[in-house]
């Protein structure tokens, strides 16, 4: 009987949808190193915003994405839920992915840090402020194309109309969410995360992952990218 591989988890916060597109490439290249993967999505189930983020596209994008601003910089938290595979056993490995709103990590995925069930999962870990058992292990960052400005202009047009578009209020914007090159970087960062938990002589790059603890505890890891 064959030992079972290192257990992946991988957790993600996305209005978008965009950080589940990340999490699928690199559940690929996981699971073609035998990992065993567990996909999770955070849900933001605060009734201050339910009603904002139940809809898209955004029924008024400027004020939408800027009301979000104040509590952003204050780095507020909110409700939350997280499904229960979070919590059903230990895993070698947690990868946690948030888009980046206004400069900083998302208010889901913030609360998730302070919640019981972040300490659960990753307690004791260096992250987290503690002294003992799990490593942090690497992070990512993925982006939009066009730099801040025109980015953001491409993000507010995606979000008010659903659609990419060439330009908004008179702008050429470049196209919105990820920029194609995110597959293989999500695949380059999934395969130095695996080796870093399971090292390994080969290093196999399979073409399905396009389809998008060890002894001293759990590792952890990041990716966040622009945008919602």
């Amino acid at each position: 009987m064959s030992r079972p591989g290192p257990r992946v988890l991988l957790l993600s916060y996305s209005y978008t949808g965009q950080s589940a597109r990340v999490a699928g490439v690199m559940a690929g290249v996981f699971r073609a190193r035998g990992f065993e993967v567990q996909s999770a999505a955070i849900e933001f189930t605060d009734p201050r915003y339910t009603k904002l983020f139940s809809r898209f596209p955004l029924r008024h994008a400027y004020l939408d994405v800027f009301r979000m601003l104040v509590p952003q910089l204050r780095r507020a938290t909110g409700e939350i839920h997280v499904p229960e595979i979070v919590a059903e056993g230990e895993y070698d490995l947690v990868c946690l992915g948030s888009p980046t709103w206004w400069l900083t990590t998302s208010m889901p995925v913030r609360s998730f840090l302070h919640s019981d069930d972040a300490a659960r999962l990753l307690a004791g870990t260096r992250w987290l402020g503690g002294d003992a058992g799990g490593v942090w292990q690497d992070g990512a960052h993925f982006t939009f194309a066009g730099g801040q400005l025109r980015s953001f202009l491409a993000l507010v047009s995606y979000l008010a109309s659903g659609e990419t578009r060439k330009r908004h209020l008179g702008v050429r914007i470049p196209p919105s969410n990820l920029r194609p090159v995110f597959e293989e970087q999500a695949r380059s960062f999934a395969r130095r995360l695996a080796e870093g938990v399971a090292p390994t002589s080969s290093d196999p790059r399979d073409a399905s992952a396009v389809t998008v603890g060890d002894a001293q505890g759990t590792r952890q890891s990041s990716w966040d990218h622009g945008g919602k």
